[in-house]
This record gives structure tokens, C-alpha cells and sequence, in this order.
């Protein structure tokens, strides 16, 4: 029992009580501090002016943090397949109804084998459709031309029928190299742009917040040497010249962080990247649409011609 008596009263001994006590006043005494600044009963003057250089790095950085934050609102639509595809909600729908009617019927031909139950054939199903506006353009319009082309007897050929393929054969490119955009945008631009916002500037932002705690600390502990007695006047006196040091150190190390963030290349880097990704892109749609609306044109000028034949007759 004695020997467990000096392990507790040893364990106690071995607390600094005192470093505790001061932690938790420094807290409340900034608590306070702010609370005050915060209802404009501490006078400007009695407020600790950072560097003029600290401010105007904080004024960067906020802005810098603004511009990645507005990017992202309208830029993580890339995330999603079908984001020019409102229709994908619905056929979504159809499709878990699919599967469903495929999963129960499977199930069955399974499971009812050696009953006296007639067991269904198994069946496969379809395979996955891309969820873009390239692509349902071009399954719509392949669908189309394959309508068409079959009410004409065999080697007839139907203009319109005809253009729909060429139409749907320049969609299937575009719905490729759309593929291709959103996967470079989302490796090269999204995600990097995201992880700058939530981990450098994040660090910068907390580097500034340790500069408020420390500018804080230091107006309080001047509060309290103005306020302290005599016998604590000394004592407030080294409290205020630690709190000082303390936030020269803190301010040096903001001022870095923010110099880093602001000067390191990566988001102008990340941002040419998705303008090289939607260049590529678009000019892929350029290329392969100007390759079939030419020979659509001149479906349409022989669809045109005989058309205007068979009237004048």
C-alpha cells in the first residue's frame, strides 16, 4: 500500500501544474481579449500592428484561396460523367430496373434447376453505357439511321439514313475524346487544384491563425501588466516580452508559409492543364464534326436536288 502511495505521489510530482495553470490563463485572458476587440471596446491604438508585409500577404493568399474556392463550384461538375446529360437520371432508373429483372431471372435459372418449376435461361446483361451527351448522340442517331435503313429493300440506301450514320460516326469519336477530357481534367486539374486548397493554403491559413492567437496572448498580457500590482508587476512585465517573442516568431513563420504557397507554380501549372485538356477536346469535335458535315452536305444539296426534280415534273 506504501509503495503504491509514492507511485501516485510520485505520478502527481512529475505534473507541471504550474505550466497548465499558465496555459489555461493565457486562454482565457485571450478569450477575453477578443471577445472585447470583438465588441469595440479596446481602442485601435491599443491593438499590436502586424508587418505591413504580413498584411499584404494575407490579403494574397485570401485571394488566392477565393480564386481556387470559385473554380471548384463550376469545375467539379467534371467529376460526374453526366454532367451535359440531365436524361442519365432517368435511364439510370430504367437500367437498376433492368438489372433487377436480369438478377431475378438468373436467380431462378439458378435455383430451380432439379425442381419440377420450368427454370429460365440465364441471361447477360448489356453492358454499361458511357452517360454523356456524345454518346447518347451517337447511340441515338445510330439507332435512327438503323430504323431507317430498314424499311429499304435490300442495296436501296436512304440519304437521311445515310447522314444519320456519318452523323453518328462523328459523335462516337467526340464521345471518345470526351472520355479522354474529363480523365485529364480530373488527374491534372481537379484533383491537384483540391489538394492545394486543403492542404498548402490550409497551411498557411492555420500558420495565420497561431499569428492571431499569439497577437491575442501578447494585447492581453499587456492589458495585464497595466493593470497589475506592484508585486506582479515584474512578473507581467516577462509575460509581455515572451508573448512578443512569441509572435515575431510565429509572424516569421506565417510570412513563409504564405511566400511558399504564393510563389510555387502549381495552380497556373494545374490551370493550363485544363486549358489544354477543353482545347484537345474541342478541337477533336471540330475535326471529326467538319469531316461528316461535308459529306451531310452533300446528301442534303442530292437530297435537295432530286427533290426540286421530282416537282418540276
Amino acid at each position: 500500500m506504501e509503495g503504491w502511495t509514492k507511485n501516485i505521489q510520485s505520478s502527481f510530482s512529475s505534473i507541471d501544474f504550474t505550466g497548465s495553470a499558465n496555459r489555461l490563463s493565457k486562454s482565457f485572458n485571450s478569450s477575453v481579449q477578443a471577445t472585447k476587440e470583438r465588441l469595440g471596446t479596446v481602442a485601435p491604438e491599443e491593438l499590436t500592428e502586424l508587418p505591413q508585409e504580413y498584411k499584404d500577404l494575407e490579403a494574397r493568399v485570401d485571394a488566392l484561396r477565393a480564386a481556387h474556392i470559385s473554380l471548384l463550384k463550376i469545375a467539379t461538375v467534371y467529376e460526374t460523367e453526366s454532367y451535359d446529360y440531365p436524361v442519365a437520371i432517368q435511364e439510370s432508373i430504367s437500367e437498376l430496373s433492368t438489372s433487377i429483372g436480369y438478377g431475378i431471372t438468373n436467380f431462378a435459372s439458378t435455383n430451380l434447376k432439379g425442381t419440377n418449376l420450368p427454370a429460365p435461361a440465364p441471361v447477360t446483361l448489356p453492358a454499361q453505357q458511357h452517360k454523356t451527351l456524345p454518346h447518347a448522340l451517337g447511340r441515338s442517331a445510330t439507332s435512327a439511321a438503323t430504323a431507317i435503313q430498314a424499311t429499304h429493300t435490300a442495296g436501296a440506301e436512304d440519304k437521311l439514313g445515310k447522314a444519320l450514320g456519318l452523323y453518328a460516326e462523328g459523335w462516337e469519336k467526340i464521345a471518345s475524346a470526351r472520355v479522354h477530357h474529363d480523365t485529364v481534367v480530373r488527374e491534372k486539374f481537379l484533383h491537384p487544384w483540391q489538394s492545394t486548397l486543403s492542404t498548402s493554403i490550409n497551411v498557411a491559413l492555420k500558420a495565420r491563425q497561431a499569428v492571431r492567437v499569439s497577437r491575442l496572448e501578447l494585447d492581453a498580457a499587456k492589458q495585464a501588466l497595466k493593470n497589475a500590482s506592484p508585486a506582479r508587476q515584474e512578473q507581467a512585465r516577462l509575460e509581455v516580452e515572451n508573448s512578443e517573442d512569441t509572435l515575431v516568431q510565429q509572424t516569421e513563420l506565417a510570412i513563409t508559409a504564405m511566400k511558399s504557397i504564393l510563389e510555387n507554380p502549381e495552380s497556373i501549372k494545374n490551370l493550363n492543364e485544363l486549358a489544354k485538356a477543353q482545347l484537345l477536346y474541342f478541337s477533336a469535335a471540330a475535326e471529326s464534326l467538319s469531316a461528316v458535315q461535308g459529306e451531310i452536305e452533300e446528301l442534303s444539296v442530292a437530297a435537295d436536288g432530286e427533290y426540286r426534280k421530282s416537282r418540276d415534273h
